[in-house]
Order: structure tokens, then sequence, then C-alpha cells
């Protein structure tokens, strides 16, 4: 007798950045989706990304990891490190900095170097930026908490780039030394006095 495949699909939801996607294979996530300028553009990418899923309604399990993305992007604090997410088909060496990755608490942050480091060789920096490139998980894997050298900010694959990563940031309350505040976009003349 054969076992029934589990049940697949995607869906969008709104939070506090616009409407995230989020794929699904029975009670485990395919891929996540940050937002795109158009929802149909987001679902697009999504179904792609989710090899070629299609809409539908989420499990109970796949309700609680919305509603737990959706939080911690109101709240800056909720933990996605339990939700579960389908590894199959992705390289060792990338589960690996994904895993190094969700252990990232929200408002903190490491750099590519320091991943690195704890997976035993500071020269896979650059690899583990490829990796995080091609994170299939935006927010539940949380590369926007990853920086470069030093803390500095680096490009983000998503739409907005670093712009999104800031306000991912922000939201969680990250005290980043070389963000730029509101304050450091106005003239020089009109900057308030620190």
């Amino acid at each position: 007798m054969n076992a029934a495949q589990p049940q697949t699909g995607l869906t969008l939801f709104p939070t506090a950045i616009g409407a995230c996607g989020i794929a699904w294979r029975g009670d485990a996530v395919l891929a996540t989706h940050l937002p795109e300028p158009s929802d149909a553009l987001t679902l697009s990418l999504l179904c792609r990304r989710a090899g070629g899923v299609k809409e539908g309604n989420p499990s109970p399990a796949i309700q609680s990891a919305i509603l737990a993305i959706t939080s911690l992007l109101n709240d800056g604090k909720t933990d996605l490190s339990l939700i579960d997410c389908d590894f199959g088909g992705i390289e060792p060496f990338q589960i690996e900095v994904y895993r190094i990755t969700r252990a990232i608490p929200p408002g903190q942050t490491l750099t590519y170097g320091e991943i690195a480091l704890q997976l035993g060789n500071r020269r896979l920096a650059q690899p583990v930026g490829q990796a995080l490139g091609r994170n299939p998980f935006p927010i539940i894997v949380p590369c926007h908490r990853v920086m470069g050298a030093n803390g500095r900010l680096t490009g983000f694959s998503a739409n907005g780039g670093v712009s999104t990563k800031l306000r991912m940031l922000a939201i969680e309350g990250a005290q980043l030394s070389d963000a730029p505040t509101l304050f450091d976009a106005l003239p020089l003349a009109t900057k308030p006095q620190r």
C-alpha cells in the first residue's frame, strides 16, 4: 500500500513589512519569501523557489509558523527556531550554516566570519555568505542578522536590499554601530545635536 504524499501548498500573508510568502510540504516549510513590489511577483518567485507548488490552505502547523513570523515582524522578539523546515535537496554545508544562523536570537547579530569560525575555519566566510545568499527560508533562517566584517552592513538579496535588512533589525531592536539612523539622512544643518 502506498502512503499518501504530504500535502503541499503556498500562500501569502500580511506582515508589518508587507506580504510575505510561505510554501510547505506536510507540516514542514519548503520555502519562504520576503515581500516584493507586488503580491504577484512574491507568489511567482516563491512558487519557483518551492518547485512549482500551487496555492493551498495551510495545515495547523503552517498556520502556527505564519503566526510566529507575523509576530516576530511586529514584536521583534518571537523565536522561530521551532518551525520545522524541509532541508531536502540542500547541501550539508548550507544546512550547517542555516543551523548556526537559526541560533542567532532576535536583536543579535553575527558576522560571516564568526559563523565561519563556528564551522571551524574563518576562511569559510565567503562560502557562508554564498550559502546565506541562497537561503530558501528567509526570516526563519534569519540571514538579516548576519553582517560583514566588523559588523559592516553588506548586501541583502531580498527586495529593498540593505534597507529591508535594516528595517528588520530595527524591529528586533538590534544595536548596530555603523547603521545609519533616521537623522543621518538629514542635511547637516537640520541634524539634532547628539
